[in-house]
């Protein structure tokens, strides 16, 4: 059977700036996780041992200099050190467990350090779902042109409504051929559609660096969960805050504050934080209700929130995106979306749109309500972010929270 996954970077750009932080954050951090399939999906006989071999021929995969160096163009906020782990970096089947019970259903298991095992989890999910549908045999009923078509006029209407969107499909998607065609038609709406809209990119490095595209993302709920493992919920969204901050110092400011509800996070949001991060994600719940939560907030802390951004990632399709983007709020704003969105004007709404994958009917979209997109500065206030940043494997200073002091240097 044909290897599916033959490039380092066919993969989603926040499990590398999660890994960068873990790395940076926690790098004796052990962890275990296990793969949820919430259709309860009935696979077929011998399904488990295919998916060892497409987990086996990963081992092979390594990153190359062009995928570097056009990381290093376009991703200007990852440290320089984290390329030199990325070429030291080789796949170990060892690091998961897959079987499958009587009845069909699936199990994976990952194991290891979490350094390792977090840039497993994408590509993993992104084999099932394309091995499912070559094994079903549903591959030769793909039809890519319609597939083509059916991308670029949900790339046109997101663009002519004023909507910035980016592709977000790597894990859910039916092929490689099948993303790669979405992310080829909205580039080509991109560069023909007259719209205040604008695709701007794709989660998907691999294909962004094929498309000359920016790479899109940030976090994922993955980040808050495993601190919530090593020290509860109640603190985990302000000790993840502390831990992204040190890494990014301010760039990739949008937070994911919905892992364990908005009362646990408003408690942990305090004026710092809130001045320190450009915005929030919103992954569940009633999108306007968030809305003005978060803006209530803000205003508690003294915070115009017009210089902040709000991001909506809940399930949106075209319509339920645009109708987003209309909606009027009590202040100037814009909407972006999660495969990947982002509008750029003040004053104005864009919509995010999330394209899921090319060959699935549920197309999600994503709503991004960017509250400004200006940063705010003193005047003679200078930016600069420092040239050196932290050596791999070199135990960050400790904040109040954390319960591990770091190591003397032996002399």
């Amino acid at each position: 059977m044909r290897q599916i996954i033959t490039h380092f970077t066919d993969d989603d750009l926040y499990k590398f700036s999660m890994c960068c932080a873990v790395i940076d954050n926690y790098p004796r951090a052990h962890v275990r996780y296990r793969f949820i399939d919430r259709n309860d999906t009935i696979y077929p006989p011998g399904f488990d041992k295919l998916v060892r071999q497409q987990i086996a021929m990963l081992e092979n995969v390594v990153i190359t200099d062009q995928e570097i160096a056009f990381m290093q163009r376009r991703c200007p906020y990852i440290p320089s050190w984290f390329y030199r782990f990325l070429q030291g970096f080789r796949y170990d089947r060892r690091w998961v467990t897959v079987a499958q019970d009587s009845r069909g259903h699936l199990s994976i298991e990952f194991e290891g350090s979490w350094c390792n095992t977090i840039l497993l989890e994408v590509k993993v999910l992104a084999i099932v779902s394309e091995l499912y549908y070559m094994v079903t045999g549903q591959t030769h009923a793909l039809d890519y042109d319609a597939y083509y078509r059916l991308s670029a006029d949900k790339a046109r209407r997101l663009i002519q409504a004023g909507c910035y969107f980016s592709d977000f499909g790597t894990r859910r998607r039916a092929s490689f051929q099948a993303q790669d065609t979405a992310v080829r038609a909205m580039k080509h709406c991109r560069d023909t559609t007259n719209g205040t809209g604008r695709f701007t990119g794709s989660s998907n490095v691999y294909l962004s660096m094929k498309y000359d595209l920016t790479p899109v993302g940030t976090m994922a709920h993955e980040l808050i969960c495993a601190i919530a493992g090593m020290y509860g919920p109640l603190m985990a969204n302000n000790i993840a805050m502390a831990a992204w901050a040190h890494t990014y110092r301010g760039a990739l400011g949008t937070f994911l504050y919905d892992t364990y509800g908005w009362r646990i996070f408003s408690l942990n949001f305090s004026e710092d934080y809130a001045n320190m991060f450009k915005g929030l994600r919103v992954d569940s719940g009633d999108n306007i209700d968030q809305l003005n939560k978060i803006l209530a907030k803000y205003r508690s802390l003294g915070i115009d929130p017009r210089y902040k951004r709000i991001v909506f990632s809940n399930g949106l399709d075209v319509d339920s995106a645009i109708a987003i983007n209309d909606y009027p709020p009590p202040v100037p704003a814009i909407i972006r979306h999660r495969h990947t969105l982002h509008q750029r004007f003040s004053g104005h709404k864009t919509t995010q749109h999330s394209h899921k994958t090319a060959c699935r009917k549920n197309h999600r979209i994503l709503a991004i309500l960017q509250l400004h997109l200006q940063t705010q500065r003193r005047p003679g206030q200078i930016h600069r972010r420092p040239r050196h940043r932290t050596p791999l494997y070199v135990h960050p200073p400790p904040h109040p929270h954390h319960p591990i002091k770091p190591r003397t240097p032996r002399s």
